[in-house]
């Protein structure tokens, strides 16, 4: 599901209120979160997930093809952690009879 789907189908699930609202909100919902995780905060939403800022330190690495080293930058990555309702939610035996959905890259935007 991309953000466009999203904001549809709460637009659908709530007929009150017009399609560009939804929208806004997702945006704003999405925004704050991103700030927070800027700023090097973590954000909780029970049930749901934790979002949090990972840092990696500054290392040397391999280029595949050739063997050469090559130094590779410190960098903070995103991380997303499932809430316990969202694992028991995917492990039921319910969610077993679903087909696999394509991974989506956390940090990604759409």
């Amino acid at each position: 599901m991309i953000k466009s789907e999203l904001v549809q189908r709460i637009a659908a699930q709530n007929p009150h209120l017009y399609q560009r609202d939804v929208e806004n909100i997702v945006n704003a919902i999405l925004g704050e979160i991103t700030n927070a995780m800027a700023k090097g905060d973590r954000v909780e939403l029970r049930g749901f997930g934790a979002f949090s800022v990972k840092h990696r330190p500054a290392r040397t690495g391999r280029n595949p093809r050739t063997g050469e080293h090559v130094s590779v930058d410190k960098k903070s990555v995103p991380f997303f952690k499932t809430g316990k309702e969202m694992r028991e939610r995917l492990n039921s035996e319910g969610a077993a009879a679903a087909p696999p959905q394509p991974a989506s890259v956390a940090g990604s935007s759409s």
